[in-house]
């Protein structure tokens, strides 16, 4: 009759078998083992020479010999290396449902208690644990099989990872212009490459030659471009050093306008020359910087000096002007010119006045000016003697034709008389005309 022990060790014994095997996809329910200690002349007996036999599913089977005292102490004896072997397969079973380490660990653990349970000294339902042993093997081998196939996930994911940061440090290798920032990232994705583990050593190390090959690239491209740099600079330091003594060369020049145009020039060429290494662009351009203060300067001051003068000049024009809009030349016209021509020249003589006045003074000048010349203009026109003339040939053939137009009208000749009365108004209004003009000038 089989024997089902309800003792509560047992039930707990049940509890974590049943719970760790449904992680494995084996049968949910780990098969029971009863508790030995609790009735071990259920498995076993000691004969009356000691010899102590365990039963099995093939009869008995002489497992040891008690002679240190009561027969059933004996039983309880072996009842109880039964139940630590239980025990230790209910660890590893536990080790498996917590994935405590390597499942193929467990697995050789199983396969030893397996093997040691034939000739295994101990009483207790030997069926029992064997089938409770071979539910162990089933879920190690599933988990080693598992394990497996996590350990390749894993090695996909991190050869992917790896392939990745390859990928990143190959672009940042033929790409990149930001210097410091790529040098910071490649040593970032160094530093996360570190700590990728689970690549196998061939595909490991073909990826870092990759790498390598990826960072040897990018350094050399950033040491040309610096180098570059450099030659482009040292160029931009001579160029401006040049600028610089052109333009010290120039502070004491008096040609205002020329020179703060050169000036204006060379500032143009020092921003297109590009900057010099540090520690001399700055001297260069305090050089610089100086040259033009000090012409500018002296600009400042020559143009505050011409200002008064011009101001004062001004001033004495405007007084000219006083006394040139005081020419009548309608009283004299003669000596209205001779005076303007005497306030032109003392007007030339005072000089320049300042630009914003020029209009002004000038305009007023050319008012007098204006004046004198319409009083000329107007007595020439009065007295041309080519207009006198015309006017008086036209007004002899008008003279002419009227009196052909009465001799012909006293004759009785009407159409000779019309004739001439036609070519005498004809005449009278180019007379009167010639007239006209002579009166509008």
């Amino acid at each position: 009759m089989t024997h089902q022990d309800t003792t509560p060790e047992s039930v707990a014994s049940k509890a974590v078998a049943d719970s760790t095997s449904s992680n494995t996809g084996s049968p949910a329910v780990a098969p029971a083992v009863p508790k030995a200690s609790a009735d071990p002349s259920q498995w076993g007996r000691v004969d009356a020479d000691g010899t102590v036999y365990v039963s099995t599913a093939d009869g008995e089977r002489a497992i040891g010999s008690w002679q240190a005292g009561d027969a059933a102490e004996g039983l309880a004896l072996y009842a109880r290396k039964f139940d630590d072997m239980v025990t230790e397969v209910e660890l590893l079973e536990t080790r498996l449902g917590t994935h405590a380490g390597e499942p193929k660990h467990t697995l050789t653990s199983a396969k030893h208690l397996q093997e040691s349970l034939a000739e295994a000294a101990v009483i207790g339902d030997l069926a029992a644990l064997g089938a409770r042993i071979e539910h162990l093997l089933a879920r190690a081998e599933e988990a080693v099989e598992g394990a497996k196939h996590e350990k390749e996930r894993a090695r996909a994911e991190a050869i992917a990872r790896k392939e990745a940061l390859v990928a990143e440090a190959e672009e940042i290798a033929h790409e990149a212009t930001h210097w410091k920032s790529a040098g910071d990232r490649l040593r970032q994705i160094l530093d996360e490459w570190k700590k990728v583990r689970g690549v196998d050593r061939k595909t490991d190390e073909q990826l870092w030659r990759r790498f390598s090959k990826a960072r040897d690239a990018f350094s050399r491209r950033r040491g040309s471009h610096f180098a570059e740099l450099d030659r482009q600079r040292a160029a931009a330091k001579a160029h401006k050093q040049e600028l610089v003594e052109e333009a010290e060369s120039l502070t004491e020049s008096s040609d205002w306008g020329d020179t703060a145009n050169r000036y204006k020039q060379l500032m143009a060429d020092w921003k297109a020359a590009g900057r010099a290494p540090k520690d001399s662009d700055e001297v260069l351009w305090q050089r610089f910087r100086a040259a033009q203060d000090r012409f500018f300067s002296r600009r400042s001051e020559a143009f505050s000096e011409r200002d008064a003068e011009f101001a004062a000049n001004a001033k004495l024009k405007e007084e000219l002007l006083v006394e040139a809009e005081q020419i009548d030349p309608s009283a004299d016209l003669k000596a209205a010119q001779a005076q303007l021509q005497r306030v032109q020249e003392r007007w030339d003589e005072i000089g320049k006045v300042p630009r914003e006045r020029m209009r002004e003074l000038e305009g007023r000048l050319r008012g007098v000016a204006d004046k004198v010349r319409d009083a000329v203009d107007a007595q020439w026109r009065r007295t041309d003697p080519e207009a006198q003339a015309r006017v008086d040939q036209f007004r002899g053939r008008v003279e002419q034709f009227e009196a052909q137009a009465e001799k012909a009208r006293a004759s009785g000749d009407e159409r000779r008389a019309k004739k001439a009365d036609e070519q005498a108004a004809q005449w009278r209004e180019w007379l009167h005309a010639a007239e006209q003009a002579i009166a509008d000038r």
